[in-house]
């Protein structure tokens, strides 16, 4: 560099400019700092630590037989993360997916197995490690695209609809997975199953995304086949191996009944009610169209075998409604 030549300038030089660089590295370790905080915040923001507690007690509260016939196990699951991947669909296969909003297992992604999902991470879930199932949802954007966190998630299993008797439920064979929907859709689908709706007023079902109350909240509304070919616990095309009752009732081929699984995930309306601009990470149709046409959502059974034969026994296949969380035996998930 030949700092030999002009020395005194250059000595000069550098002590002139020294408070310069001063004030340029305190800046920079500033604005780190700023950004390492902020990064923290975020990520503490978009995480749930969830439970690896067996959270599994005694309750006093008393379960009653429900007068419309239909059995009811209902439990609570917080938001848990989000991640590029999908087990099903991409297993092994990281950062292959559009974006996915999970509940239950925190450490669900593209490797998650049943294996792993039983044995490790905790869960968003009441009940804590007694349900390390996955669920996961395309994750909804707003229309500055930044990701909407959810309020909360509620997942209902039940018998009783599409015609299926409770008297006819089989318990859920452990490592069952189940998508429904479709990532590509362009349009509304079918929504008597899919369908987006308000938390605190009725407003019918929509297949894009509703238009809720400042102070409510949106929900995505998912309901899961309950129809199973008994063989299977997934499909090459992930959704053959289950199946909706045809006519209130199972087919032939898929005759063996499970409960119908309902997930509601609530998302809060901003303060200016503002949703024409929230799309989902899977809407991949133009902006002039409203977006959550393309709502879909996953399955990936994580529950511990005998609390999921409990309430499955218990409630759902007895016409019991076991209100949230009740096993129907004396016990609660909490």
């Amino acid at each position: 560099m030949n700092l030999d030549i002009n020395s005194t300038k250059v000595s000069v030089a550098k002590k002139s400019r020294q408070p310069l660089y001063k004030f340029a590295l305190k800046f920079a370790l500033s604005l780190t700092l700023v950004l390492l905080l902020g990064f923290f915040e975020s990520s503490q923001l978009l995480a749930s630590s969830g439970s690896s507690d067996f959270r599994v007690r005694s309750s006093s509260e008393q379960t009653v037989t429900a007068s419309d016939g239909v059995g009811a196990f209902r439990t609570l699951c917080d938001f848990s993360h989000m991640n590029n991947d999908d087990a099903i669909i991409f297993p092994g296969q990281s950062g292959k997916s559009h974006s996915h909003t999970y509940f239950g297992n925190t450490q669900a992604d593209a490797f998650s197995s049943y294996d792993s999902l039983r044995s490790s991470g905790n869960s968003t879930c009441r009940g804590g490690s007694a349900n390390r199932t996955a669920y996961w949802v395309p994750t909804l954007f707003d229309k500055q695209g930044q990701a909407i966190k959810p309020a909360e998630s509620h997942f209902y299993y039940k018998s009783g609809y599409f015609g299926i008797a409770a008297s006819q439920i089989n318990e859920i064979p452990d490592g069952l997975k189940m998508v429904v929907g479709n990532a590509q859709a362009t349009s509304s689908q079918n929504t008597d199953i899919l369908y987006w709706g308000c938390w605190n007023r009725y407003v019918g079902k929509s297949g894009s995304i509703q238009k809720c109350d400042v102070g409510d909240f949106v929900v995505m509304n998912i309901d899961f086949p309950q129809c199973w070919d008994g063989v299977n616990l997934d499909s090459s095309d992930h959704k053959s191996h289950v199946v909706f009752p045809v006519n209130g009732a199972c087919p032939s081929t898929h005759s063996v009944a499970i409960p119908n699984i309902t997930m509601k995930v609530l998302y809060p309306v901003p303060s200016d009610g503002d949703v024409s601009g929230w799309r989902l990470s899977s809407d991949s149709y133009g902006t002039d169209q409203p977006g959550g046409y393309s709502i879909h959502g996953d399955w990936f059974d994580g529950w511990d075998t005998e609390i999921k034969d409990a309430w499955t026994n218990n409630c759902v296949k007895k016409g019991i409604d076991c209100h949230s969380n009740l096993l129907g035996d004396g016990r609660e998930l909490y």
